[in-house]
């Protein structure tokens, strides 16, 4: 899809320049944004999207894991067998053993199965029950690691083995992810690893470079948190002039020129409750207001969706942009998210099918040649609560590795229970891998062993940080600019 639109913008001036009289041969540098194409990857996103006449919660969460370790083991199992095969462990040529029920106490050998992780402090129906019931709830922890205490797992089809050893507490694993182990079993029936080896990243389709000299970038920008209140962000007016080319000076405007494609990944709309809300106390404390069961049209508050919406068509105005929701978005908090429906942007609609597009929660594009894959940052926070550190970029590049971008649904991140497929895995790896509504901006270059390049962005909340991200669509070069009321400035 084409979209060209002009950018103005003003001249780099003295100081004093915007409080004195326009000169009448004064002339002003026009910047226009070059043609792109910009599609959807349809044989992933096709996946994501559930139709209405399909949607059905009947079946079981099993199938899922059932699915993915059908696709995945064979590809483990690949990578396993060229580490392996022909290696010897005390005398005692390695094996491949194809089920966990028969493996062998004593004889070394290499099983692939999905990850569970026993973990004491994961929430449970329990705790839900005693909330309901009005009595004291456990306090609700940003972690459920306890290394101590925790149990992994490896299971499959017939069964299910525990696994000890200082090889298997080393490394960064959470429920879901599929791995091959080489070790063998004790006496006490646990299986002692000695190595392990994931899928690793999946093909990568070459990059179409550009033969022209023109920097082409992609925006990419999380977190706003629009409330339509009187007193909105001025640096969320400020990043969506800048995006239109009306901020700054001619330098400012020429770079935003080079965007080519905005992707707004995730909670744009605030989620703060108004004061005095229909089950707080009224202004005076003088009385509870009565709760009300059912639907109550006074709850409702439009203003962030009238705000985003006035925001989203003056952009669209200018410039391509997808919107893909987040979990405080107004759609199905269950992954993956569907598209926020259109009608909640009426004047944004009008661009529908040329500039504007609602994309599912996660997303695959093709921009220029170049594939992307993003999220709005729920699998990562997720797999976050499972371990002890907190190196985002370890835990995307992990995820490319395992071959999946949501390893830990459905077990703590809600998901549809598909039967047919798991949409998650990665069957092919992209060039740009970027998670939303991250506590700040970080990013690198990940190489895989068969040359694949990976630029990794952890996109940051625009609504704490300022900050909206611009990826180089040829080199994939990564820089920030940052809006504050102190200055703007790019890194």
């Amino acid at each position: 899809m084409n979209i060209m639109a002009p950018v103005a913008s003003t001249s780099t001036l003295d100081s004093g320049y915007l409080l004195s009289d326009p000169k009448e041969d004064e002339t002003f540098p026009m910047f226009e944004r070059r043609a792109s194409s910009r599609e959807l990857i349809s044989k992933y996103n096709d996946e994501f999207v559930l139709k209405n006449t399909e949607k059905t919660y009947e079946q079981q969460y099993a199938s899922l894991y059932f699915l993915r370790l059908t696709v995945l083991k064979p590809r483990v199992s690949k990578v396993a067998a060229e580490a392996w095969n022909g290696m010897s462990i005390l005398n005692q040529e390695v094996k491949a053993v194809d089920r966990v029920l028969d493996v062998r106490q004593g004889e070394f050998c290499w099983i692939v199965g999905t990850v569970y992780i026993e973990m004491t402090l994961k929430p449970n129906i329990l705790d839900e029950i005693t909330k309901e019931f009005w009595t004291t709830a456990p306090i609700s922890k940003d972690k459920f690691a306890d290394p101590e205490n925790d149990a992994i797992m490896l299971e499959d089809e017939s069964g299910r083995v525990n696994l000890v050893g200082s090889t298997i507490k080393s490394e960064l694993l959470v429920t879901g992810c599929v791995v091959a182990v080489l070790g063998s079993e004790t006496t006490s029936g646990d299986f002692d690893v000695v190595d392990i080896r994931f899928p690793q990243l999946a093909p990568q389709l070459p990059r179409k470079m550009s033969t022209g000299h023109e920097r082409k970038y992609v925006a990419l920008v999380s977190g706003l948190e629009v409330s339509g209140d009187v007193h909105e962000s001025y640096e969320t007016s400020m990043l969506f002039e800048y995006l239109m080319g009306e901020l700054g000076g001619s330098d400012d405007s020429k770079h935003a020129s080079e965007i080519i494609h905005v992707i707004v990944a995730g909670n744009s709309f605030s989620n703060r409750r108004s004061p005095f809300s229909r089950d707080e106390e009224s202004p005076d404390n003088s009385q509870k207001r009565k709760k009300k069961y059912g639907y109550d049209s006074s709850s409702y508050n439009s203003k962030p969706t009238e705000a985003l919406d006035s925001l989203l068509a003056d952009l669209s105005a200018s410039v391509s942009v997808d919107i893909m929701p987040g979990d405080q978005d107004p759609t199905n908090y269950s992954y993956p998210q569907q598209p926020i429906n259109a009608a909640l942007v009426p004047r944004s609609r009008r661009f529908l099918g040329s500039s504007f597009r609602s994309v599912s929660n996660p997303c695959w594009w093709d921009i220029e040649g170049l594939r992307i894959l993003g999220t709005g940052g729920q699998p990562i926070d997720d797999i976050f609560k499972y371990i002890e550190g907190d190196d985002r970029l370890q835990m995307m590049e992990t995820c490319l590795r395992w071959q999946h971008c949501a390893p830990t649904a459905p077990d703590t991140l809600w998901s549809y229970p598909f039967r047919d497929c798991d949409p998650f895995i990665l069957n092919e790896t992209p060039h740009l891998f970027f998670a939303g509504n991250q506590p700040e901006f970080k990013t690198t270059i990940v190489v895989g062993e068969d040359g694949q390049r990976v630029r990794l962005v952890a996109v940051p909340k625009f609504s704490e940080t300022g900050k909206v991200v611009l990826v180089d669509v040829d080199s994939l070069a990564a820089e920030v600019v940052t809006f504050a009321l102190n200055g703007t400035g790019r890194d």
